[in-house]
This record gives structure tokens, C-alpha cells and sequence, in this order.
């Protein structure tokens, strides 16, 4: 059904013909709209890199900061603004390399938002670098003997931090990967979705076929709200699992345990100001 909200951007993108992020923020803007979101309402956080341009093409608010950083912001904004759908997006060395330190204390925060992660396994933008994802003995112009560090597995880290919603979609699979996206819109707490994409520039190896021949769908039998299971899933590596991998809902969000939102849940925004309060705070 198609809803009153636009949510297509003008500018033309800066990625190559091929990309798997063209995939992503086509099913981006188009879970958006099904699921009636108003642009106003909606602020996309992201940092840098190929994958966090996608907030420029969305009709929509949104916030670039600095390198790894989307993850703070999309923290502040939230708390100040609970009312609002914020998404944190960017890539797999924007979120899990730069900005790992912030992705581990979200997680153990459960913020009210969607961290939606495009995960190539390598820097699109800085031309090919290994990646936290990047796999072992993969060859780069910096990594000539090969990648020696294990893998980053932010399936099995954000189930082991209490993340309360975890998934993993793949961009050639455009279908499954909305429903996922729209799931994870509508769940309630911190909710990561790690996508698989190709870069068709630097990863020669993970490529299209490499992925689809790598992954599965969780059958409809799979009980994604016991967790030791769901850590189970998240270490396999031959191929990878597809799907809502974890959810549990159960506990408080961030927005929720703030002593500002106790007895008072109007957004910061809509209150009244005490000047005096303010200046005897900066003095």
C-alpha cells in the first residue's frame, strides 16, 4: 500500500555500478513506507564510509559525524527525543572497527533504535583495507600475504551482550531482507541487522555468488528466542545462518531507565526552561 511519505532523494550516489548498497537503500526506503513512517519523524545517524552515504539519499533527517560515531549520536538523540524512529547505519568498519567500542555499549544500553550495518568485509571507500569482517587469508594492497586476525563476529557479540534483537540479511535477497528491516523497525529495544552486500571493486572474493552459495535461511521451526541456540547460529561459519537470528524484548530500553523519563514522559524539547536553573548550572 502506498502510503503519503516520499521518501527519495534527488542527489545521485557516489557508488559503483554494482554496488550492493544500491539494493539496501532501495529495501531501506521502501520498509520505511510500508510501515507508514513520517520522514519527520525519522533520523538516520551514520559516520563515514561508502555505506554511511545512505542517509544522504533518504528523505529524511539525518546526522554524519565523524568516523564510527554514528552510534552515540543516534544514542543522544533518542534520549532527548524518544518519540522519534532513529537509525544508526554505516559499514561493517564504520560500526564493528571505528566505532566497536560505541557498538559494544549500545548493545549493553538497549537504545530504542535500529543499527542497521552493511557488511561487505572490506573499506569500500578507503580502497580495499581488510575490514573487522574481512575473512582470514583474504589478499589485500595493504594485507599482501593475506588477513591473519580472526574474523569479528558481531552476531555472536551482540547476543552475548543482551542485544534484543539480532538478524542478518543478504542485499541479493531484497524480499526477505525488508520483511527483516521491518521487523526490526517495529521491535522495541537496540536491534542490529547485519547485511551482507557485495563490493564489486575491492572484494573479489565475497563476492554475489560467494555469499548466496555461503548462506541459509533459519527454518520456520528454529525458536529464535533461546539464546544458547542463538549463539550456536551465530558460530557458524561454513554458511552463514539468514534471518531473525535473536529476539527477546523483554527488558527495559535506555530511553525507559532515565531518571528524566521517570514522571515526566514528554520529550526534553517540550519543556519548560528555568533560566535561573541554567545560568546558577554554567556559573
Amino acid at each position: 500500500m502506498k502510503t503519503n511519505f516520499d521518501f527519495d532523494q534527488i542527489p545521485e550516489t557516489g557508488w559503483c555500478p554494482g554496488c550492493g548498497n544500491f539494493a539496501i537503500l532501495k529495501v531501506i526506503k521502501e520498509a520505511l513506507d510500508e510501515l507508514n513512517i513520517d520522514p519527520q519523524k525519522l533520523v538516520i545517524s551514520a559516520g563515514i564510509g561508502q555505506a554511511a552515504k545512505t542517509s544522504q539519499y533518504i528523505n529524511s533527517n539525518c546526522f554524519n559525524g565523524l568516523h564510527g560515531r554514528a552510534l552515540p549520536v543516534a544514542t543522544g538523540i533518542k534520549a532527548s527525543n524518544p518519540d522519534l524512529i532513529v537509525v544508526a547505519e554505516g559499514g561493517d568498519g564504520d560500526m564493528y572497527g571505528e566505532g566497536g567500542n560505541h557498538f559494544i555499549h549500545a548493545i549493553r544500553r538497549n537504545i530504542d533504535i535500529v543499527n542497521i550495518v552493511h557488511n561487505n568485509m572490506v573499506y569500500g571507500l578507503t580502497l580495499g583495507q581488510a575490514s573487522p569482517t574481512s575473512r582470514k587469508e583474504f589478499k589485500t594492497p595493504l594485507q599482501i600475504d593475506g588477513v591473519f586476525s580472526e574474523p569479528f563476529n558481531p552476531i555472536a557479540v551482540a547476543i552475548s551482550l543482551g542485544a534484543s534483537f539480532v538478524a542478518r540479511a543478504f542485499s541479493g535477497d531484497m524480499k526477505q531482507m525488508k520483511e527483516i528491516l521491518k521487523e526490526a523497525v517495529n521491535h522495541k529495544g537496540y536491534a542490529l541487522v547485519d547485511i551482507f552486500h557485495p563490493c564489486v571493486s575491492f572484494n573479489k572474493i565475497n563476492n554475489f555468488k560467494w555469499f548466496k552459495d555461503n548462506t541459509y535461511y533459519l527454518n520456520e521451526n528454529y525458536d529464535n528466542t533461546d539464546k544458547m541456540e542463538a549463539l550456536k547460529k551465530a558460530f557458524e561459519t561454513d554458511k552463514f545462518p539468514l534471518g531473525v537470528i535473536y529476539s527477546n524484548g523483554k527488558n527495559k530500553t535506555f530511553e525507559e531507565n532515565l531518571i528524566a523519563y521517570k514522571n515526566d514522559k514528554r520529550p526534553l524539547y517540550k519543556r519548560e526552561v528555568d533560566l535561573e536553573k541554567i545560568e546558577k548550572l554554567l556559573n
